[in-house]
């Protein structure tokens, strides 16, 4: 009979080969809980054997627990307690997130089965039914993790509950229920999201904090009156995203090098600029970490805070009680601050405050909602900055945008035609790549997003344009001479295959500039 010195004193090389995939069943075998209180996680497997990773002062009694299960030898290696949380969080929260939903109580069915079981809005008071809305709320959330969800859309109208979530961009109805069932479902995410459920007639907004196979998750809770109840959207904030550094992004160099370079001066504002859903704020995070190097003091306002920060002093604006931008910014300038941060310059109060804030030795970054990067100077202009003060204290403005990036299985190539040559700015009968759709990618053709830069580094040329209120085109020519537009950047990627003409198309404007 084996004991644990003899199972724990297996090769403890890791296996290659056929090894090195997990097997779905092999994890869905160790349940999460197992894993983590005894330090074993299954990493790959064959008709062999099984590597497991062994966490540095686990119990190797559990491994005599893992061999009866699994049936077959094994083979462990002894991993760090911080890496052993890393393949922890990955195994379970994204490649094995089908055990994790699984526990929740909806396996292999889907979320169909919860949806059916889900009391009638006349039960919404006893309390004994509340567990079906828990499963399906866990469901949903679990399953737009294993996804890369970024929105969950819940959605009452007169015939039905619609749940639409929204991956790489896009919106997608994932689920439809009798609509009877919307007041139950919205009203537990309410108390989950600690909203007043007895207001129904106002917007409200709530943060429900998650832990999911080891992986923090914030989820965001927004309400909204409409005509047949309460629509709820929940935006799903990895805390992940939080530690990205500014070489993850996807810059160019030439973005790359003029974002650095305006970070390292003392003083002055950086601005990133582009529509909602962009990518702004995961740009200035990095910047802001770049940055935190516990001599300087950090200090953010923001609408709201997104992803908690070590090291960084974070307020979230607060219309109700006066807190706005710029109320926020006029206190925080008062708490000794190296470095600020503002979620968003909206109005001239706010970017003249910031303006005097560079003025003062302080190195502001903020966004601003413009279409291009030279844009962005000009709505500074046009809140009311005068130009001779934006002139002096601007040090670089990126203006970004996501594609979707085709899928590696997949994509296939095609002849560029006439009509999108055109859109695009090159020649027609070009080969470029194009989606097609696999079950690696969910039948999309995409898998993920890549950002698209474009950057303008404020030299003395363009210093002396904008306190000669010269026009954005102007100053768009100068810039761009010799570095890429957004249109430039995005055409180089449909070259290169990694996106397709018709993602680059949206970003694009009919002039090819």
């Amino acid at each position: 009979m084996e004991t644990a010195q003899d199972i724990a004193a297996i090769d403890e090389t890791p296996l290659v080969g056929a090894m090195s995939v997990v097997m779905p069943d092999d994890v869905a075998a160790v349940p999460y809980y197992f894993a983590r209180d005894h330090g074993l996680l299954v990493e790959g497997a064959s008709d062999g054997a099984v590597s497991l990773a062994m966490r540095e002062g686990a119990d190797p009694l559990g491994l005599l627990e893992v061999r009866r299960v699994l049936g077959r030898p094994l083979a462990t290696r002894k991993v760090s307690a911080g890496e052993f949380e890393k393949l922890l969080a990955q195994v379970y929260a994204q490649d094995g997130a089908a055990q994790v939903v699984g526990d929740m109580g909806i396996a292999g069915d889907g979320l169909d089965p919860l949806a059916l079981g889900l009391p009638t809005a006349e039960d919404l008071l006893d309390s004994a039914d509340d567990a079906p809305a828990i499963r399906l709320i866990n469901g949903l959330i679990a399953e737009s993790l294993r996804q890369g969800v970024s929105d969950i859309h819940i959605e009452p109208y007169e015939t039905a509950l619609v749940v639409r979530m929204r991956v790489d961009g896009v919106l997608t109805e994932k689920l439809r229920m009798p609509p009877h069932v919307a007041p139950v479902l919205v009203s537990r995410i309410k108390v989950m999201a600690r909203l007043d459920i007895a207001e129904r007639r106002m917007p409200q907004d709530g943060r429900i904090s998650l832990s999911l196979g080891g992986k923090l998750v914030d989820v965001r809770v927004s309400t909204l009156p409409n005509r047949a109840g309460e629509r709820v959207v929940m935006r799903l904030l990895d805390k992940e995203n939080a530690g990205i550094e500014l070489v993850q992004l996807g810059l160019d160099a030439q973005a790359e090098d003029a974002l650095r370079r305006a970070l390292a001066e003392p003083n002055g504002i950086v601005l990133v600029t582009g529509p909602t859903g962009s990518g702004k704020t995961t740009t200035l995070y990095a910047a802001l970490r770049g940055l935190n190097d516990g001599a300087r003091n950090i200090l953010t306002v923001e609408d709201p805070v997104e992803y908690a920060v070590d090291g960084v002093g974070q307020t979230q604006v607060n219309a109700k009680v006066g807190l706005t931008f710029a109320a926020g910014l006029r206190a925080i300038l008062r708490q000794d601050p190296d470095v600020v941060m503002v979620g968003e310059i909206r109005d001239r109060e706010t970017a003249e405050i910031a303006v005097q804030a560079s003025l003062t030795g302080h190195l502001v970054l903020s966004t601003v909602h413009t279409n291009d990067a030279a844009g962005a100077i000009t709505r500074m202009r046009d809140m009311g900055v005068e130009p001779f003060l934006l002139a002096s204290t601007l040090r670089a403005v990126i203006a970004q945008r996501l594609v979707r990036r085709l899928c590696s299985h997949c994509r296939e190539e095609r002849v560029l035609d006439a009509g999108m040559a055109e859109v695009l700015g090159m020649k027609a009968g070009r080969v470029v790549h194009t989606a097609k759709g696999c079950p690696e990618c969910g039948q999309t053709g995409y898998a993920g997003r890549i950002g698209v830069f474009e950057a303008i580094r404020i030299d003395d040329t363009i210093r002396q344009m904008i306190h000669d209120n010269a026009d954005e085109n102007a100053i768009a020519r100068h810039a761009f001479a010799d570095s890429p537009t957004l249109a430039k950047a995005v055409r180089r990627m449909v070259k290169d295959g990694r996106t397709s003409p018709e993602e680059a198309a949206r970003i694009m404007r009919r002039d090819g500039a």
